[in-house]
């Protein structure tokens, strides 16, 4: 079990160093345009959305803090590139959706982002590499069956 323990750490935290590394070179390279990483974030989930978000549902998506992301919503919206309406399921809720303007912004932001994370990632990992990546990451995506032990198809 402590072999268990030791390895699952050590994958963690190369995962979470990769990711940061990664996302150092993307800050640095200005892979965002004119928007911050997390401003990106909340775009781009509003157009996988197509027709709006509600906060909760939004927040969900982007991992911030609930203040957090009002403050940045509301940064989004005095520049014109996200827009609220009263959810008319609730009152109370509001719905957040991209602007003409913000499609614009995140469709061009998208590019560029899309081809900066490509290069980092190519110049590292090979197509059979990135296809593993992607469903090694897609699997912890998942959760975890109820049981204690993964059943990750591995003999011991």
């Amino acid at each position: 079990m402590a072999s268990t323990t030791r390895l699952a750490n050590e994958a963690w935290e190369a995962l979470f160093r990769a990711q940061m590394t990664i996302k150092a070179e993307l800050d640095a390279d200005d892979a965002w345009g004119s928007l911050t990483s997390n401003e990106y974030g909340v775009l781009y989930a509003l157009s996988a959305a197509g027709a709006g978000l509600r906060m909760s549902e939004l927040g969900s998506d982007i991992l911030l803090s609930q203040p957090g992301l009002s403050r940045l919503v509301s940064r989004l919206e005095a520049r014109g590139l996200v827009e609220r309406t009263i959810d008319p399921e609730d009152g109370r809720a509001s719905i957040v959706q991209l602007s003409k303007a913000g499609l614009h912004v995140q469709r061009r932001a998208g590019a560029l982002h899309g081809r900066r994370v490509a290069q980092a990632l190519s110049t590292r990992l090979c197509e059979a590499d990135l296809i593993e990546l992607k469903t090694l990451c897609q699997r912890l995506l998942t959760p975890p069956a109820s049981s204690t032990e993964p059943d990750n198809g591995h003999d011991s």
